[in-house]
């Protein structure tokens, strides 16, 4: 398996691009601002072929540089349809400051990729790679986590890129435009907090992790936090 990662834009969002082996087809996932150049000179080096562009929510963070990279290889956007509308209109999920940011940015609207298709019920298999979404609504109405097996890391099972669900040490907050914290709880409680232990968490900012780790150490998925 191929995976390689770097953060971007302002807000330093994690891109991930992912493949069953080097020189073969890839996944990008999340792709934000300023990402599209990076992504361009992975794919160069390492021989890959992206097939297919994989949104974990619609925070301009993470989706900014969407629609160039698709565009640019005649890929599909995956979003949750929940959240395809931050596509095309950012600012209507950010606070005042960081609508400002990105009207000054981009202006009021950013052209949507050509193709977008919303994530299937269940699996969605593509470039070779089979991942099961799971929703997990919050953060944003259309967050999902990103859950692939994998057999070639020691102690590692699966990988579930969790964009801005959870983080080492943290859990994404629930105060921007479609998010909700009881919506949130239920999230960790009933989808991030079911998943093997061995299961490594990338997230959507910051290091990676594992559920081991964050199920003895973060504190926001410990039984006080997730009754509140």
């Amino acid at each position: 398996m191929f995976l390689a990662s770097f953060p971007s834009g302002a807000w330093q969002a994690n891109c991930y691009l992912i493949a069953a082996a080097e020189k073969a087809e890839c996944v990008v996932i999340d792709p934000g601002q300023d990402a599209a150049a990076m992504v361009a000179r992975l794919v160069a080096e390492h021989g890959l072929v992206p097939s297919a562009v994989l949104a974990t929510h619609g925070h301009f963070d993470h989706v900014a540089d969407a629609a160039q990279v698709a565009d640019s290889y005649g890929i599909p956007v995956y979003i949750h349809p929940s959240d395809r509308h931050l596509l095309a209109d950012p600012a209507a999920g950010l606070d005042p400051g960081g609508a400002a940011l990105v009207r000054n940015l981009i202006g009021a609207v950013m052209a949507e990729p050509a193709e977008v298709r919303p994530y299937p019920d269940g699996m969605l298999a593509v470039a070779g790679l089979e991942f099961e979404v799971l929703p997990a609504p919050g953060h944003t109405a259309g967050s999902v986590l990103l859950w692939v097996a994998t057999d070639e890391h020691p102690g590692v099972e699966r990988i579930a890129f969790t964009g801005d669900v959870v983080f080492a040490g943290s859990v994404g907050r629930t105060d921007l435009p479609g998010g909700d914290q009881p919506t949130m709880l239920r999230s960790l409680r009933e989808v991030v907090l079911t998943l093997p232990d061995r299961t490594a968490l990338l997230p959507g900012h910051g290091p990676q992790t594992s559920l081991a780790n964050e199920r003895l150490h973060n504190p926001c998925l410990q039984p006080d936090f997730l009754r509140n």
